[in-house]
């Protein structure tokens, strides 16, 4: 090799160990994987969640200019709806958008996060994350390797085959989807029959009369096409018991490696995106009702009265039997009550 030929490869190997992308670490240059189960769509249109998912990964491209990319992966396309906290916790998966009640088998403390009564508005619900009870809760997702990223709060209401279902009385003998253990005790206190699956199986299990009713957030009941197998609703415009945190979360074992100026970042742009997701959950609360009147559904608010009802049989049922799991859930109940 001549001298020339010498400097010249010296100065290429130079400039290429400059480079940006040597400078990251090898797994910063592959897009991060987001999933979801929700109905996928584009940023300015669709479920608000694929949206916020879109416009999360947009915003975190940009203001890092390129150095986090993001893969979104909707409608359960990349793995099964249940498999995604368990894949988050062992670093499989690097973000997801999904109800924290579904990983309550693993890490009981969540179901929290769908406890019937408990959350009765959005302004209660979005108080939790500087309240004791979210930082608590935050921190027990951290230590099982969950970052929360962005706090979404969901109102929902109940779609049925035939009436709608108010009072605890209306829902005696039929099979409804609770969406939680807890929510499902209330329901069985109701007299209710109940039936265990993710939203996005509803509307098979309410077209073949597997199921006669399912409650679940007001984008869901819209998103599914639940109408088209529903003659009633009972909506979360007035309030409800129903209120479910649903948040965007990432793998601590995945956040953890990144740099601290872009772990900042994705938990300021999540941060910013929760008042996008509070109004769009209002409007969806305002619009389900819309979408199932259209198409000569009986459409209901949830009262006052009703509601106190419902709330009397979860306090005897649902939040005793996850106060008595263990000491940190019955803790955790506690700060949820001061919210009250």
């Amino acid at each position: 090799m001549t001298v020339t030929t010498r400097r010249s490869a010296m100065a290429s190997l130079a400039a290429l160990a400059a480079s940006p992308l040597l400078l990251q670490p090898a797994w910063a240059q592959t897009a991060l994987k987001l999933s979801h189960q929700f109905p996928g769509g584009t940023i300015d249109a669709g479920d608000f969640r694929d949206r916020l998912a879109r416009m999360f990964a947009a915003e975190v491209e940009k203001r890092s200019k390129g150095a986090l990319k993001f893969a979104i992966y909707p409608g359960s396309s990349l793995m099964k709806t249940n498999a995604q906290f368990a894949a988050m916790r062992k670093g499989a998966l690097d973000l997801s958008l999904v109800p924290l009640s579904y990983a309550g088998g693993e890490v009981p403390e969540v179901n929290i996060g769908l406890m019937p009564g408990l959350v009765t508005s959005y302004e209660q619900a979005y108080g939790w994350k500087n309240a004791e009870v979210g930082k608590e809760l935050a921190r027990i997702l951290y230590d099982k390797g969950i970052v929360m990223v962005s706090w979404i709060w969901q109102g929902g209401g109940m779609a049925s085959r035939a009436k709608p279902v108010v009072e605890p009385d209306d829902a005696k003998g039929m099979k409804i989807r609770g969406g939680s253990r807890e929510m499902d005790l209330m329901l069985k206190a109701a007299g209710a029959a109940v039936v265990t699956l993710p939203s996005n199986e509803i509307y098979a299990a309410m077209q073949t009369g597997a199921m006669e009713a399912a409650l679940t957030s007001s984008t869901s009941l819209i998103s599914f096409r639940l109408e088209e197998v529903s003659k009633g609703l009972t909506t979360a415009r007035a309030g409800s018991y129903w209120f479910m945190l649903e948040p965007l979360m990432m793998s601590r074992a995945v956040f953890d490696k990144l740099p601290k100026d872009q772990q900042q970042l994705i938990l300021t742009v999540g941060a910013e995106l929760e008042a996008f997701a509070l109004k769009s959950s209002k409007e969806d609360d305002q619009q389900v009702a819309a979408v199932y009147q259209k198409v000569g559904a009986k459409v209901v608010d949830m009262n006052p009265a009703a509601l106190k009802k419902w709330q009397t049989i979860a306090r005897a049922t649902a939040w005793k039997d996850y106060s008595e799991k263990n000491a940190s859930c019955a803790n955790l109940l506690k700060l949820a009550e001061k919210t009250l």
